[in-house]
């Protein structure tokens, strides 16, 4: 996978390697590399067809091309709920800006009231990429803002430990126990 223009120009100059998000959907590509930059668009150049451009497209293709239709969800109603928080990943999440954050957070929050992943039950594609997505913000909120977006960081911390996802993010760390001021004996 390859950008426009190597590099990445955000204010962190981070770049999301996702070489370990293919591993983890059974898939051996060789010689391929996929760094995502949020400031980019990622290509996938393929040797047996057309490159194909965009987060989405490329992992929902990978995603079919390792046989794990499942993690696109398994009814129709969750493969629609499924594209449906892709697209706010891609929409809303990627280059957000800062005053953005809370209203994400808040809309996150909302909807993991009663939910296990963003589809239900099932883990899938939409789990991974926002959990890849929002990292960045979750690593930096204090104990007190991860208290306030409790569903968010119970989801957060649930998809972190699901195996093969964390990999080379650094773990983010959740408290289980909610913490109270002095003003709450």
């Amino acid at each position: 996978v390859s950008f426009g223009d190597e590099g990445c120009n955000l204010e962190t100059g981070d770049q999301y390697n996702t070489t370990d998000l293919l591993d983890f959907r059974g898939c051996v590509y060789i010689n391929v590399h996929f760094t995502f930059c949020p400031a980019q668009v990622p290509v996938l150049q393929r040797s047996n067809g057309p490159a194909l451009s965009g987060l989405v497209t490329i992992a929902t293709y990978l995603v079919r091309e390792a046989n794990r239709a499942e993690l696109l969800g398994e009814s129709a109603e969750h493969r629609a709920i499924v594209q449906q928080w892709l697209e706010y990943r891609v929409t809303k999440v990627d280059g957000c800006q800062k005053e953005d954050i809370k209203t994400i957070l808040k809309d996150l929050n909302t909807y993991l009231e009663d939910k296990v992943y963003l589809a239900g039950n099932q883990f899938t594609l939409a789990d991974t990429l926002m959990y890849y997505g929002i990292h960045h913000i979750i690593v930096d909120l204090a104990v007190q803002e991860k208290e306030k977006y409790v569903n968010v960081t119970r989801w957060f911390d649930h998809v972190q430990h699901y195996p093969g996802i964390r990999n080379h993010l650094p773990p983010v760390v959740v408290l289980k126990n909610r913490v109270y001021t002095g003003s709450h004996h």
